[in-house]
């Protein structure tokens, strides 16, 4: 076994890579990432203390989000940045532990953990990566659900740094979010914390979820602006052009002001696509639309797109030799010999002259598609007719609603969300958010007195927008229990950012979810019990069984 890695939906055999990751992450780099997580939970055991004499570091507080994030499927395959990111743990940390010895307070440095103390020398790939069949080795020897919790535990900080990362970005902090993931990194080490006690924590990550989504959410409409319906232009226009991908916001604003009256013109791709409902994203005239589909179709679209392309956060994909020479990556993004955009100055912008230079090199994108696209529909919108949904509700109109939103993957079983949606009764309404809504949001399923029968939210993280409009809608109807709205859950994963959505829920305690295709490699029989007992999770059955079963209401 040269690796493990078990953390996404397409793990070799629905258990675990151990040669190379089926995302294209080799083991070295596999390696490198596990024993970043192992310094990171030394950091934040030394945080935690430090924490508690009153000692603090808001630098190291953010880079344990920041290397976390770095680690999630398809974000950073470059084993050099996660010795970078390395280098940066250990400087914190050693810093942390002088000024806790210095207050010369009776245990502070007492019992530290091997992961407080632990420092590769030299510090390389090579000897970040040393650590990871050690690390491999005790999880093969741990109790399976004690194991399997602790990596649920794992996966889902994964997805709230990811979150609470974006957040930070556009100013908005939370510092309860960051202390919180170190305080579960933490947790995730104690040995003697049983397997009830660990569930605890993992509720109470979903619970840092849903906090983290808020953030995000007020930092996004408050920097452009509530998303409005809009028609996103599917086609191309005349002139080069710069392809975004990801979900950086800020990212996207920051080039858009650098290009305007260059003559290039800017598309999205993937999960940038709801950029394009934005009020202070859309006015700008050279956003030209969004450019194909969902991030696992990146080596035919951006190989067909032709211009200069932009990846700022993850779903990057192995590159093709016939554009890894117009990529360019920025933020916790990385790939090997591709050009990295650094990071802004305080204050400042990112500089992406170099990018719009290769961009002005090119010529127009060549077409995959023609028309327009609703988009457009997260809270604030839907909840602005909020009386018309309801009366559509209550005269049955509208007999459910089906909350089919996460993540896209390359399996063909994921045919499976489309069918569903193609099949749904007439009399339901689809919400959706992510890039799963690549399955089914460019389906003609018409509308329901105006309102469309695809209600497009946004990305991932605007999942929240979803959860404030079930809670609306209990309000409404009067309902006490959430789960006795009429709302389906049929969610799709892929990575860990879709996990902390699932947490989410299940803290708000969303009851009856289909997940697929596949059940997480990394629930032990043990857990996913648990799970279903609780929660009533159920793995996805087929098309006519699950479309009968929702429209019954389950």
């Amino acid at each position: 076994m040269d690796m493990f890695c078990n953390q996404c939906q397409e793990a070799a055999r629905n258990e675990g890579c151990t040669r190379r990751g089926v995302c294209g992450k080799p083991a070295p780099v596999a390696n490198a990432q596990d024993g970043l997580v192992y310094l990171l939970r030394g950091l934040s055991e030394v945080a935690v203390r430090a924490r508690l004499a009153g000692i603090t570091d808001p630098e190291a507080d953010l880079l344990v989000a920041e290397a976390l994030f770095a680690t999630i499927t398809n974000a950073n395959f470059h084993d050099a940045r996660f010795v970078e990111l390395a280098a940066r743990v250990l400087e914190h940390r050693e810093g942390l532990r002088a000024r806790l010895a210095s207050t010369r307070q009776v245990g502070a440095e007492q019992g530290l953990s091997p992961a407080a103390t632990w420092a590769p020398q030299p510090l390389n790939a090579q000897t970040l990566a040393a650590k990871a069949p050690e690390l491999h080795a005790a999880r093969a020897a741990a109790d399976a659900d004690i194991t399997s919790l602790r990596e649920l535990l794992l996966f889902g900080l994964k997805g709230l740094a990811a979150y609470t990362d974006h957040a930070y970005v556009l100013g908005s902090q939370n510092e309860g979010l960051l202390a919180f993931l170190q305080e579960a990194l933490v947790a995730m080490g104690n040995d003697a914390l049983s397997a009830e006690d660990l569930v605890g924590w993992v509720l109470r990550c979903g619970e840092m979820g849903v906090q983290a989504m808020a953030l995000l959410d007020a930092a996004n409409t408050g920097a452009y602006g509530h998303p409005e319906p809009t028609q996103v232009n599917l086609g191309v226009r005349e002139g080069p052009g710069i392809l975004v991908s990801g979900h950086d916001l800020r990212d996207l604003e920051e080039l858009l002001e650098q290009t305007a009256g260059t003559g290039v013109n800017v598309y999205t791709h993937g999960e940038m696509l709801p950029a394009n409902a934005y009020p202070a994203l859309k006015k700008f005239a050279h956003l030209a639309g969004n450019y194909g589909g969902s991030w696992w179709r990146q080596d035919r679209e951006f190989e067909a797109f032709g211009g200069a392309i932009l990846m700022t956060t993850n779903c990057l994909t192995p590159p093709k030799p016939s554009y890894a020479g117009r990529l360019f990556t920025t933020g916790l993004v990385g790939w090997p010999g591709v050009p990295h955009i650094p990071d802004r100055a305080p204050g400042g912008q990112k500089d992406f002259s170099a990018l719009i230079a290769r961009a002005r090199e090119s010529a127009s994108p060549k077409a995959l598609e023609s028309g327009t696209l609703p988009i457009g529909y997260a809270h604030n919108t839907v909840l602005s007719v909020a009386d018309q949904v309801i009366s559509a509700v209550q005269s049955g109109a509208i007999k459910r609603f089906v909350v089919m939103a996460g993540c896209d993957g390359r399996q063909a079983a994921r045919g499976y969300y489309e069918q569903v949606a193609q099949n749904l009764p007439t009399d339901h309404v689809i919400l959706t958010a992510g890039c799963a809504k690549y399955r089914h949001n460019k389906l003609d399923l018409g509308d329901i007195g105006g309102i469309p029968r695809v209600l497009d939210a946004g990305q991932c993280n605007d999942s929240y927008s979803l959860v404030v409009i079930a809670q609306a809608l209990a309000k409404a109807l009067g309902v006490a229990d959430i789960n006795d709205l009429p709302i389906s859950y049929d969610i799709a994963w892929y990575e860990q950012k879709a996990v902390i959505v699932l947490l989410a829920l299940l803290s708000l305690g969303v009851k009856h979810i289909r997940l697929g295709p596949t059940l997480p490699a990394f629930l032990s029989p043990g857990v996913a019990k648990v799970l279903v007992e609780a929660f009533d999770i159920m793995p996805i059955g087929t098309v006519a069984d699950d479309v009968a079963a929702i429209a019954a209401g389950r």
